[in-house]
């Protein structure tokens, strides 16, 4: 009789538990819905809001990113990032926003970055390690996408041509 009444005891902590998810997710969505919360991400994670007390204690800044579109949309940012903080910034932006509009989209960021680079005051950020502030980006700064072709020093063969190339050379051989 005992196993009965625990297993029953499982069963209804089980479904008390599902209950207590289901009115925090549902509390969550209620807060994350209020006008005065609006720059917080859908499912954020412990970084943003870290940034975002940043930012509201001065200690991180909000950057307005300019598409070739013309459309544009902000991020924060921690006052001692570098491009590379910047781009991943970006990157995980673009993503939640593709999210809520289109559902799962693939965009190759290797091929974005080698076509496209951001630029500030007609100054283009190419060095990753660089501080944002050596650039002049300040809070409410403008970043823009501009077109950019890296030179051919830095830009390795792929591994399918190198392939092709020693395989035509074995057949002539």
């Amino acid at each position: 009789m005992e196993s009965s009444s625990k297993g029953e005891d499982e069963v209804g902590g089980y479904n008390s538990s599902n209950v207590k998810k289901a009115k925090l997710q549902s509390t969550l969505a209620a807060v994350l819905d209020d006008p005065i919360l609006s720059d917080v991400p859908k499912k954020p994670t412990l970084s943003d809001v870290d940034t975002l007390i940043s930012l509201e204690m001065g200690s991180a800044m909000r950057i307005s990113v300019k598409k070739l579109d013309g459309t544009s949309f902000d991020i924060a940012v921690m006052n001692s990032a570098t491009v590379k903080d910047l781009k991943l910034a970006i990157k995980k932006k673009v993503i939640e926003m593709e999210q809520s509009k289109m559902g799962h989209r693939h965009i190759s960021w290797k091929k974005v970055w080698a076509n496209f680079a951001l630029s500030c005051h007609n100054q283009k950020l190419l060095d990753d390690n660089a501080a944002l502030q050596d650039f002049g980006i300040r809070n409410n700064s403008q970043v823009h996408f501009v077109s950019y072709v890296m030179s051919k020093g830095f830009r390795r063969q792929s591994k399918r041509r190198k392939h092709r190339f020693f395989h035509g050379l074995n057949k002539r051989a």
